[in-house]
């Protein structure tokens, strides 16, 4: 498999992930909204109110889960798999002593042809300290040397 294959599978495996944490949400979403008209029809005073209103702060607390989910979509759609630079950006795979890196989004281990990667965003901690580093280049983070082996 290339470079350029293994950039692509991973970026799929990354949509593939957020499009059914996307699901999810959506999923949730409706679910409540059927709860609140159904919520709507019940007459038993207080207890009513109180149903509706914590209906209301789940679909609130949902709407705010899709908000992230959709920024998470639109930074993964920036995400370059053609680009190949030395110097580690969006799409890059870092191959370090300590684990491999993804630099997309923060979504964990991702696995192909039995190898992992764990997808890093650039604003994640670690995706701070590996941005803009080149083979070679070292990096402290909790409390372990980084070594960076490889850019792709």
């Amino acid at each position: 498999m290339t470079f350029q294959e293994l950039k692509f599978e991973l970026q799929q495996q990354c949509k593939d992930l957020i499009k059914s944490r996307h699901r999810s949400i959506l999923n949730t979403i409706s679910d409540i909204e059927t709860s609140l008209k159904d919520e709507s029809k019940s007459t038993s005073g207080d207890k009513h109110h109180t149903g509706r209103a914590m209906l209301q702060i789940e679909r609130e607390n949902a709407g705010k889960q899709l908000n992230e989910i959709e920024k998470v979509m639109r930074q993964l759609e920036k995400v370059d798999v053609a680009s190949i630079s030395e110097t580690i950006h969006l799409g890059s795979i870092v191959e370090t002593n300590q684990a491999t890196f993804f630099m997309s989004i923060s979504v964990g281990k991702l696995e192909v042809e039995n190898s992992v990667y764990l997808g890093v965003a650039p604003l994640a901690p670690i995706g701070r300290c590996l941005l803009g580093k080149t083979k070679g280049d070292q990096f402290s983070f909790n409390g372990k040397i980084y070594k960076i082996v490889e850019v792709q």
